[in-house]
C-alpha cells in the first residue's frame, strides 16, 4: 500500500527581502501523525510551519520558491484561495489569543464567517469543538462569559477548539505549550494524542522531551535547513547526523 502523505514539500526556499530564511527544504508529512519540528531558536521552524498555510503571505517582502503539495495540490498555485486553505490547515499560536468575546462566540466565529447561521448547528459545532479540545466540561456552564476569564491553559485549549470548529484536516501548533504550566502542558499533550486520530498535526517545540513524548516523526532544523527527519524514536536513539546528536544531547542550542 502506498504511503499516504498529507504534505509533500519539495525544494522550498523562503526569502524575506534579500535574506534567505529557509534553504531547499524537502520532506513529507504523513497524514494522521504528529510531526515535531525541533531546533534552536531562530532556525526557521516557525517560518517553515507558516509556509504550510501561507501565513507568511502576510509578511511584507516574503517570497517562497519550491513546492508545498497538500493532498496532491500545490498550495502556492495562484488559483489557491487562502481563506479555504486556512480553513483546511488551522493554526494554534504560542500565546493563547482568544478573541475578547464569549467562549461560545470564539468558537462560532469561524463557522459564522464561512456562512453557518443556524443556531442549532452552531450549538452543535461549539459543543463538538470544545469536546474535541477536552475543555467542554470545564466551560459548559459559562459559554456566554468572556473567554478572557479562562486560565492560560484553558485559553490555549479554547484556541485549539476554535481551530477545530471549521473542520480542518491539519492542525499547525507553534510552541503551543511554551507559555503554560506543567499541568496544562500535560493536558495539551494528551489532547494531541487524541487529535491525531482525526487530524494531521505539525508542532514546533523547543521542548525536546515533548517532541519525544508526543510525536511520531521529528525534523531537526538548523539555520534554515532540515538536517535530518526520521521517526522520532530513531532521531532520539540513533541520530544519523552529528549535529542532530549534539543538539539532542544538549551540547548546543
Amino acid at each position: 500500500m502506498e504511503e499516504q502523505y498529507k504534505f509533500e514539500i519539495k525544494d522550498l526556499d523562503l526569502f524575506y527581502g534579500q535574506y534567505q530564511a529557509l534553504h531547499k527544504i524537502s520532506m513529507n508529512i504523513r497524514a494522521n501523525e504528529i510531526t515535531a519540528l525541533i531546533g534552536p531558536s531562530g532556525c526557521g521552524k516557525s517560518t517553515f510551519l507558516k509556509t504550510l498555510n501561507r501565513m507568511n503571505d502576510l509578511v511584507d517582502g516574503c517570497r517562497v520558491e519550491g513546492k508545498v503539495i497538500l493532498d496532491g495540490e500545490d498550495i502556492y498555485d495562484k488559483r489557491v484561495d487562502t481563506t479555504l486553505l486556512r480553513k483546511k490547515v488551522g493554526m494554534v499560536f504560542q500565546q493563547p489569543n482568544p478573541f475578547p468575546m464569549s467562549i461560545y462566540d470564539n468558537i462560532a466565529y469561524g463557522p459564522r464567517l464561512h456562512g453557518i447561521k443556524n443556531k442549532k448547528e452552531l450549538d452543535e459545532i461549539v459543543e463538538r469543538s470544545l469536546q474535541g479540545a477536552a475543555i467542554f466540561e470545564e466551560v459548559k456552564d459559562r459559554l456566554h462569559k468572556s473567554a478572557l476569564g479562562l486560565s492560560g491553559g484553558q485559553q490555549q485549549r479554547l484556541c485549539i477548539a476554535r481551530a477545530l470548529a471549521v473542520s480542518p484536516e491539519v492542525l499547525l501548533m507553534d510552541e503551543p505549550t511554551s507559555a503554560l504550566d506543567p499541568i496544562s502542558t500535560l493536558k495539551i499533550e494528551e489532547l494531541m494524542e487524541t487529535l491525531k486520530k482525526k487530524y494531521t498535526v505539525v508542532i514546533v517545540t523547543h521542548n525536546m522531551q515533548q517532541a519525544a513524548r508526543v510525536s511520531d516523526d521529528t525534523a531537526f532544523f538548523l539555520v534554515g535547513e532540515v538536517i535530518e527527519k526520521n521517526a522520532t524514536s530513531e532521531i532520539f536513539a540513533r541520530p544519523q547526523d552529528k549535529r542532530t546528536e549534539d543538539y539532542i544531547t544538549g551540547r548546543f542550542g
